[in-house]
């Protein structure tokens, strides 16, 4: 009877130690958007919506194919996505060195911290003009200014990554006789990378940002040169098309890092 009895109390207990992984829901981002272009749609057509204010979705869409008719498109495209690469690469790449040091190291902390401090409030746009005296109107400049806005919030992100690295992994390795260098290389680095690569995401965006500011200024192609252009006639569909082109830069940055973090951080699994 107790056997049975016991039998009957059991029962099975779920699984509750899944470590709040987030599920991939892709198609609902999807379906918010179209959602939300639909909207507009409706509003334009039925005159809630002003045509001062936005655009029909469907004449920016037009819009859009007649640019990539034309082959304008990537005579805009490509210059900025040259720009964008080389710039945020070198600033991304020095910032995460830079801050990778500051971290490591109390002599580099005492010495560059006070210097990042005082530069990171500084607005980079506000910089462009300087630039151009120093470097040149031409891509040199563009180049600097996003590299700069760039460097300055990656080394932010690098260090503070660092200093997040659970120090009772650290010690542990200092307990098993690990070098100097087999700690930073396994713990450290590793623990690293998901505050760095978090902070990267911030840092492109502000240098799709600062792409835009400086081709603006002396660019006869590019995305920014193409939006000051629209803006300039108050052609709100190509003032628009230039716009959602940013937009998709900036999701296919954000993918792409996205992937580099699922290949890097498979140890969090």
């Amino acid at each position: 009877m107790l056997d049975s009895a016991s039998k009957d109390d059991q029962r099975t207990v779920e699984f509750r130690g899944g470590g709040f992984a987030p599920q991939s829901k892709r198609w609902v981002g999807f379906v918010v958007f179209i959602v939300l272009i639909s909207g507009i749609e409706l509003g334009t057509r039925t005159g809630f919506i002003t045509s001062l204010m936005l655009p029909r979705p469907s004449d920016v869409l037009a819009t859009f194919v007649e640019l990539w008719k034309s082959g304008l498109l990537w005579k805009h495209l490509i210059p900025s996505l040259s720009r964008l690469a080389v710039g945020a690469v070198i600033g991304a790449s020095a910032g995460i060195g830079v801050g990778i040091l500051i971290g490591l190291f109390s002599l580099a902390r005492a010495s560059l911290i006070p210097i990042v401090a005082a530069i990171f409030p500084i607005p980079k746009i506000a910089l462009l003009p300087l630039f151009v005296i120093w470097f040149g109107i031409d891509e040199a400049s563009k180049y600097a200014l996003i590299a700069f806005g760039t460097f300055t919030p990656t080394v932010v992100a690098a260090y503070g990554a660092v200093d997040n690295v659970d120090r009772t992994l650290i010690r542990m390795g200092q307990s098993f006789s690990l070098s100097w260098f087999s700690i930073v290389t396994k713990i450290v680095l590793p623990g690293a990378m998901p505050g760095i690569l978090s902070g990267l995401r911030v840092s492109f965006a502000i240098a799709i940002i600062l792409l835009v500011a400086a081709e603006m200024l002396g660019a006869e192609y590019g995305i920014g040169a193409y939006i000051l252009e629209a803006g300039s006639l108050y052609d709100l569909e190509r003032l628009f098309v230039g716009v959602t082109i940013l937009s998709i830069l900036g999701v296919g940055v954000s993918a792409v890092i996205g992937l580099i973090e699922n290949r890097l951080l498979k140890w969090r699994i």
